[in-house]
């Protein structure tokens, strides 16, 4: 890995040094005296560049499951439920640890590390400076203890001593940021803190704006009236600049628009400067305070025009709060987004994914979408493509899902291979999200390619994606199930059901009776017709298993017969005949082509008292094939005597019953 070179300049070399580099300075002399030496710059590595080149060396492994699990083999998941499950397990063992930590430092005493590694020992997280002083409420703030830092400094008001300016703005940073409660601790919050959040949800009004993305207060909550940081923000003798716009960010943050855009008139009456992330906070905040789509974005070019008034340069986020802003603008924002994109280029201020997410948010609505909007995805691929990305916004982690989105919307499998290229670009693919970004990304990939792509090619991929990347819904595999009905790969359905057991969905009552109605469908080579068998047998154990953690499955009329078919059709007779005494029990009537599925069984088998058999339950149900039954059993088997007369016994009796039925019927017409 050589490091680069940069020119320092001519240096003249003598003597020895000349002959060092050189080897003769009796005939080099001339031609050395003007050479120029390019001395390598000092590199200065990253902590983990070791690692990071280590894990170059190492492809994707399909096989493995979630690295967070390479320690423990024995809990791998191998369903989407475990996966959650044990992942939330390990990770809150790992908050409980630190709580343990935390709380008691001074039973993790033991430094066996040498030399001495600090951020290896435990953080002393309980306060350590008593009483009522300037110094205890510096220990608070720093401790992000909102209460105990609010009671404070009422008490240093009450005992007549003011803090500093400076420690009031980092009380009302702390105050801002949380929203005036108390942060979530590693293991839950407190039954004190769940009440008030209670109380705050039953205040709030039910009825919300339905709308694809939720607003901040909605998640963080919402923005008390008169709260602590409006009442320091009050009680400060004096103010400056940062006084203002902690507090107009905290009140945008927590979806109190309105009141944000007061203090900000306030802070420019008092001839003050706001900062970059507060003029962003107000973007963002702006859609919220007009109503008409033209207001909107005059609000935010007044909010830039006061940015370049007050010599505040934009940075990222600033452009990229315009961005998200702007979807909130409707058709207008289309033309107004492309020249935010050009007034980057000429700031120099480079694109992150985040930006790209919020273009492809203007200008694609949906499937119905015009076709020349519905380009815009390509063009960004365009732009984009082959280029490594880091987090630069907290929205970058919403790109590829939303992209991908687009493209399932589109059907453009194309369009979907090169955004999947660029997610395996580099270090591009750990701005996927959180596990359930990750999975709708996935999820949305893997619909497309059944849904476009053959059966070899889409096998391919589910075997590269499951379960290492992606354990994929009862959706899903229902997509992979119609793929292969499309291109006629039925054979393949004994092994995809051993992969739905694996992964958790054989309680699916869609899923299980979509698998047994592709093996029902049609008859097979015997062979396959014998898998078919095997598995409708794993099946029915399903349905009479009764366990309390997984759903009961109960039988419907499909399912029995397609279960019976098939047992049927593998030449297992005990077994589908067994199925056929379910129907009266589960209370569920045979349909006509099972039970002629069963009597053609009989007559391979050459059972004649099984064939009558059949005969008689069909007359327990009242079919009203009872009589082509009979016939076909007179004229396909070998019957005795007194056979054909309880045959022809049974015909008589079920024209009794039909007739019976029929005249009760028409009594009640008339």
């Amino acid at each position: 890995m050589a490091a680069p070179c940069v020119r320092l300049g001519s240096v003249r070399c003598t003597g020895t040094l000349l002959r060092y580099f050189c080897g003769s300075a009796r005939h080099r002399a001339a031609a050395a005296s003007h050479e120029e030496i390019d001395i390598p710059r000092r590199k200065s590595w990253d902590k983990t560049a070791v690692l990071q080149a280590l894990a170059y060396t190492v492809s994707h492994d399909p096989t493995a499951a979630h690295y967070m699990f390479q320690d423990e083999p024995f809990l791998a998941p191998k369903t989407s439920s475990e996966f959650r499950l044990y992942s939330l397990s390990k990770e809150s063992g790992r908050n409980a640890a630190k709580y343990i930590i935390g709380t008691y430092p001074n039973l993790f005493q033991n430094d066996v590390a040498e030399p001495h590694i600090p951020c290896l020992m435990p953080e002393n997280l309980q306060p350590q400076v008593e009483g009522v002083s300037e110094e205890a409420l510096k220990e608070r703030i720093q401790l992000r203890r909102v209460k105990e830092s609010v009671d404070l400094f009422d008490q240093l008001l009450q005992g007549g001593t003011a803090p500093s300016l400076e420690t009031t703005n980092k009380l009302l940073d702390l105050i801002s940021f949380y929203g005036d409660r108390e942060p979530v601790r590693d293991i839950q919050t407190s039954e004190q803190e769940q009440q008030e959040v209670q109380d705050q949800q039953e205040t709030e009004d039910p009825k919300k704006r339905p709308r694809q993305y939720r607003k901040a207060s909605e998640i963080l909550g919402s923005w008390r009236e008169n709260n602590n940081a409006e009442r320091i923000f009050n009680l400060m003798p004096e103010r400056n600049a940062h006084s203002f716009c902690t507090l107009i960010q905290g009140m945008a943050k927590f979806g109190s628009s309105s009141k944000a855009f007061n203090i900000y008139t306030d802070l420019m009456n008092n001839r003050l400067t706001a900062d970059v992330q507060t003029f962003n906070a107000l973007i963002l905040a702006a859609p919220d305070i007009k109503e008409k789509y033209n207001e909107k974005w005059d609000l935010i070019v007044e909010l830039l025009k006061h940015m370049v008034q007050q010599n505040v340069r934009p940075n990222l986020l600033t452009f990229n709060s315009v961005l998200k802003s702007l979807r909130k603008c409707g058709p207008m924002a289309k033309g107004l987004a492309l020249q935010t994109i050009n007034e980057m280029k000429a700031l120099n201020i480079e694109p992150s994914l985040a930006t790209y997410n919020h273009l492809l948010g203007v200008f694609y609505k949906g499937a119905l979408s015009p076709r020349g909007q519905t380009e815009i995805l390509s063009e960004v691929l365009d732009e984009i493509e082959g280029r490594s990305f880091t987090l630069r916004d907290p929205d970058d982690v919403y790109f590829f899902t939303n992209a991908m989105r687009v493209c399932l919307d589109l059907k453009d499998i194309e369009l979907a291979y090169r955004l999947h290229t660029l997610q395996q670009t580099a270090d591009n693919r750990g701005l996927m999200g959180d596990f359930y970004l990750q999975s709708t990304y996935y999820g949305r990939f893997f619909n497309l390619l059944c849904m476009m792509e053959s059966i070899d090619i889409i096998l391919k991929w589910y075997r590269e994606l499951i379960p290492s990347l992606y354990y994929p819904n009862s959706r899903g595999m229902l997509d992979l199930l119609q793929a292969l009905d499309m291109d006629n790969r039925l054979d393949l359905i004994p092994q995809i059901w051993k992969d739905i057991k694996q992964i958790g969905h054989s309680n699916k009552v869609e899923l299980v009776e979509e698998v047994l109605n592709l093996m029902a469908r049609d008859i097979q080579p015997p062979e396959l017709q014998a898998a078919f068998g095997d598995t409708a047998l794993d099946i029915k154990s399903l349905y009479e298993v009764k366990d309390r953690v997984r759903v009961a499955l109960e039988w419907s009329a499909g399912s029995l017969g397609n279960v019976s078919a098939l047992l049927a059709r593998a030449g297992k007779t005990v077994e589908a005949w067994k199925m056929l005494q379910l129907f009266k029990k589960s209370h569920r009537v045979p349909s006509t082509e099972v039970l002629d599925e069963f009597l053609s069984r009989a007559k391979v088998d050459a059972n004649t008292n099984l064939a009558i058999s059949l005969v008689q339950l069909a007359v327990g149900f009242c079919l009203p094939n009872t009589a082509k039954l009979a016939q076909r059993v007179m004229e396909e088997f070998t019957v005795s005597e007194e056979q054909r007369l309880t045959l022809e016994d049974l015909q008589k009796s079920h024209s009794s019953s039909s007739s019976s039925s029929s005249s009760s019927s028409d009594s009640d017409r008339e």
